[in-house]
């Protein structure tokens, strides 16, 4: 069990929850279009990692990992972060906030389910009733921006109609019309990266709403631990 601290955002105003988090599902390989999953895959088979059994895939790991801290701590200099729409389930109703699925490269080459496990997976402390974004979701955007060296740069952009929707996910994972239960998590998928996968010192991600006009954001720094033997 992970319990966290949250601000619920809607049109009428702000509300602190506290959530005590019991599950967590990360969802891979979520991408509608097939050119853009396919260009995502390459990347990572460009890593050592293999294909996926089927698409979209859904990865369980500990609830202990999510953290909405400005820091993680990870071991060596192979792993690298992602921008991800993360839904949380709370009291019955669906939440939508940002998150990073970061993990380790090079165990992901060894075995992808091994690796969700390895990285601490920010998420915003922020969070939108997902019943207010639904019905464009396709509008959303998500982006992240990478620091490297001290040079800032975007990382990944590109608007949710590329991904599917998490009705469909919901589905897909738990059967026809079913919903996340109390106390999950469940990250939605990622976008292809700009120029290739590395890692960086430094994750700004931020979810935007052009309808509503309104944004999340989240950004934590990389602390790398030194590999002993």
């Amino acid at each position: 069990m992970r319990t966290l601290h949250f601000t619920a955002n809607d049109r009428k105003g702000a509300d602190d929850v506290e959530a005590t988090i019991g599950h967590l599902v990360i969802a891979g390989w979520t991408g509608r279009n097939a050119d853009a999953l396919e260009a995502h895959i390459v990347e990572l088979e460009k890593l050592g990692i293999a294909r996926p059994k089927s698409t979209p895939i859904f990865y369980r790991a500990s609830p202990d990992l999510l953290t909405s801290g400005a820091t993680i701590q990870v071991v060596g200099t192979t792993s690298s972060g992602e921008v991800e729409p993360v839904l949380v389930s709370l009291g019955g109703e669906l939440f939508l906030g940002v998150g990073s699925d970061h993990t380790d490269r090079k165990v992901e080459a060894i075995g992808v389910t091994i690796s969700k496990q390895l990285c601490a997976k920010p998420v915003s402390a922020t969070l939108w009733r997902l019943g207010e974004v639904a019905d464009h979701w396709d509008d959303l955007v998500i982006r992240s921006h990478v620091t490297v060296a001290g040079k800032r740069r975007l990382y990944q952009e590109g608007a949710l109609a590329a991904m599917r929707h998490p009705r469909d996910l919901m589905t897909r994972y738990l059967g026809k019309d079913a919903m996340l239960p109390a106390g999950t998590a469940m990250f939605c998928g990622t976008l292809a990266v700009h120029g290739e996968i590395a890692p960086a010192e430094l994750y700004e991600l931020e979810i935007e709403d052009p309808v509503l006009h309104r944004s999340i954001t989240h950004r934590y720094a990389v602390k790398t631990l030194p590999i002993e033997g």
